[in-house]
């Protein structure tokens, strides 16, 4: 795990987004097609604004979020609506798109089709995470119903997940998955979510979810 602090929040998103696309870029030098993982929420969407058009060939690229809440896109708590207003514009519009949704009541009806899409796309290129103040990334958070299963070494890609404290089901990428990806980055922002990263590090990964993801992943910090 590597820290890398900036001096504000405006800096770490320039910067954060040139890594990304520096990653991507690389990525397609070895591969015909790249995938990157990005989280829902409000603090990526910044980086979202500056690297939809950075220069990437975007139509070799797959995008996915690592978890959704399973809701349609018409709802004001989608990440995929997040995703197509602020990454799917500019030049990333020509990027494909992997979605964690699908029409149907619960989430386990969508598993399979989901898992399927997914499959070939793996293992990741490009990883950003973001973290809670509970030490949960993605929807792997402490105390889910799934928890210990999307931790295992053997763990499925995909899971459907419920926690307490988590308005709505949702689907998530399992531990495996995401720490597999070639290029891993995590941005977090302000004293308490960087104080829950260092106590992260001493904590089990069903204590701090987050410590499944942390080995050889770049910290990106700004308070």
């Amino acid at each position: 795990m590597q820290l890398i602090e900036y001096p504000d929040r405006e800096k770490l998103s320039i910067e954060l987004a040139s890594k990304i696309a520096g990653d991507l870029n690389a990525a397609l030098l070895n591969r015909t097609r790249a995938t990157l993982v990005v989280p829902g929420g409000t603090t990526p969407g910044p980086i979202f604004d500056l690297l939809c058009a950075t220069s990437i060939n975007w139509s070799a690229v797959d995008i996915m979020l690592s978890d959704e809440r399973w809701v349609p896109e018409t709802s004001e708590r989608s990440n995929t609506r997040l995703l197509k207003e602020r990454l799917f514009v500019s030049r990333a519009a020509k990027a494909g798109h992997l979605p964690l949704y699908a029409p149907y009541e619960h989430p386990e009806d969508g598993l399979e089709e989901l898992s399927t899409q997914i499959q070939s796309r793996l293992p990741i290129s490009v990883l950003l995470l973001g973290m809670g103040a509970d030490m949960h990334t993605a929807s792997l958070f402490p105390g889910a119903d799934q928890l210990e299963r999307a931790l295992a070494p053997d763990a499925p890609p995909l899971l459907a997940m419920r926690a307490p404290g988590a308005p709505e089901p949702r689907m998530t990428l399992s531990a495996p998955v995401l720490d597999a990806a070639m290029a891993k980055h995590i941005v977090i922002f302000g004293a308490e979510k960087r104080a829950a990263l260092e106590q992260a590090q001493n904590l089990s990964a069903s204590e701090a979810p987050v410590r499944a993801v942390l080995n050889g992943a770049h910290i990106h910090w700004a308070a």
